[in-house]
């Protein structure tokens, strides 16, 4: 505050302080954890999928070490099932399967046309 000519609150969460020579410094949650005091991002229910998929991912990486391609990959399909039908099943939720007709109708082009 001492180095400040000027203080605004931006929003609820910031606040600029400008300075002498028009610079601007910018106080996030009053100096706090941002997530914690603003509680802007991602709700639990999101995040929870998220690490889900980064621990699972890096867990993938470890135990494939040395047989991976250096570039960007993909996550697994596996484990993103995995996450989401986890996911699902903690919320209640079931998913139910094909039967034999559904799938030799999705699968064949001549059924229904």
């Amino acid at each position: 505050r001492d180095i400040s000519v000027e203080v605004e609150q931006v929003n609820q969460y910031v606040k600029r302080y400008r300075t002498r020579d028009g610079r601007s410094l910018y106080l996030l949650a009053e100096g706090r954890l941002v997530n914690l005091v603003a509680a802007e991002g991602h709700p639990s229910e999101v995040m929870d999928l998220s690490f889900s998929l980064q621990a699972l991912s890096v867990e993938h990486v470890v135990r494939n070490r040395g047989r991976l391609e250096v570039r960007v990959h993909d996550v697994p399909a596996e484990i993103d099932r995995e996450v989401a039908m986890t996911k699902l099943r903690t919320m209640g939720i079931e998913i139910d399967r094909m039967t034999e007709e559904q799938v030799r109708y999705v699968s064949d082009w001549r059924m229904g046309t």
